[in-house]
């Protein structure tokens, strides 16, 4: 069969010719088998093959530039999905807006910002977008002037991780507003929990992601500032990673000790990036309940101490003190006879 031409369309018929005689071959060698990933791939080598040669592949009379065809071919394999995401900014007045934005993969979105004017506002208003705190290019980003609604989006194509971020709309006059879209992987469900056991005993903790399934996942455990990869194989008398099920970790600690007490991190992988949650573990003792009570009682045993000893302090005082009166009693009475004895001898004197 003879294909003649050097058109677009002739081009498209020698590579949809091509990529069946490669899966005809293939096919015809037993244990062999073409994937939709490797045709895809053998279409965009021999579409950069049929570039190198210096074959245009614009039809005449468009503006359609080999690059831009090459994104097209690109964007139909990949066959993502789109989405809008809108905020409504009501006047300059109104505090600065934000919206999480969840993305579970690569995919095409428009970021749309509204803002709501009044007659006192300025007629002339400014509109940036920034990434980060840093200006992005202006050719993805449309400006349109309605009555009094100033609308601004921003097309992203989002392929990889670099891509995330925060993207902020920025309205400016005399005075100025803004949002802020924050572009995320899913989080884990209770990004942050604590969990009390005892020495000897097993614990399970439990990190899930309730409505996407990540790639895959990872427990680390906090070693002072460093942390430690968790798996079967580190230590297999010691961790179990349980992923019965795609959305849910876990990981069973056996015999734990008190070099147990620490922070446990487990890390969603998707294809935008990681997603983390942690878990605290606080390894107690059997003598750890008792401490309250040993304290109380240590209390009470000092205050019935204080207690007795200032009663014999007191008591002590008290026979003190009354010893001292006796003494003074008896001296008291020892003048007295003494001065009746002078008495008695001046008077026999006397006579």
């Amino acid at each position: 069969m003879r294909v003649s031409g050097s058109g677009p369309g002739s081009m498209r018929l020698r590579l949809l010719l091509a990529l069946a005689a490669l899966w005809l071959s293939d096919a015809n060698e037993p244990g062999t088998a073409m994937t939709t990933r490797d045709i895809n791939q053998q279409t965009r080598e021999s579409i950069s093959d049929y570039t190198v040669k210096g074959h245009d592949l614009s039809t005449p009379g468009s503006h359609l530039s080999t690059q831009d065809f090459n994104q097209q071919i690109e964007e139909n394999i990949s066959n993502l999905t789109s989405a809008m995401y809108s905020i409504s900014i009501d006047g300059f007045s109104s505090a600065p807006v934000e919206e999480n934005v969840t993305l579970y993969s690569p995919a095409n979105i428009t970021l749309l910002c509204n803002l709501t004017r009044t007659s006192t506002d300025s007629a002339t208003v400014e509109v940036t977008w920034k990434k980060d705190n840093e200006r992005v290019e202006s050719r993805n980003v449309t400006i349109n002037e309605i009555k009094n609604v100033w609308s601004t989006q921003y097309t992203l194509k989002i392929r990889d991780r670099n891509q995330m971020g925060n993207y902020t709309c920025v309205f400016k006059s005399d005075q100025e507003v803004q949002a802020t879209f924050h572009l995320q992987v899913p989080q884990i469900e209770g990004k942050e929990h604590h969990i009390v056991s005892y020495v000897g005993d097993s614990v399970v903790l439990v990190c899930k992601s309730l409505k996407y399934i990540p790639i895959n996942w990872i427990w680390y455990m906090s070693n002072g500032s460093d942390q430690v990869a968790v798996n079967d194989s580190l230590m297999p008398d010691k961790y179990i990673v349980d992923e019965k099920y795609a959305n849910i970790t876990k990981l069973k600690i056996l015999n734990i000790s008190e070099k147990d007490d620490t922070s446990y991190w487990c890390q969603a992988v998707f294809k935008l990036g990681e997603s983390k949650g942690k878990v605290s573990l606080k390894v107690l003792t059997y003598m750890t309940p008792l401490k309250p009570f040993l304290a109380i009682a240590a209390e009470v045993i000092i205050l019935v101490a204080i207690v007795f000893l200032y009663e014999m302090y007191s008591k002590k005082k008290q026979m003190h003190a009354e010893d001292e009166k006796e003494f003074e009693q008896i001296e008291q009475l020892k003048s007295e006879d003494n001065n009746g004895v002078e008495n008695s001898t001046t008077r026999h004197r006397k006579v």
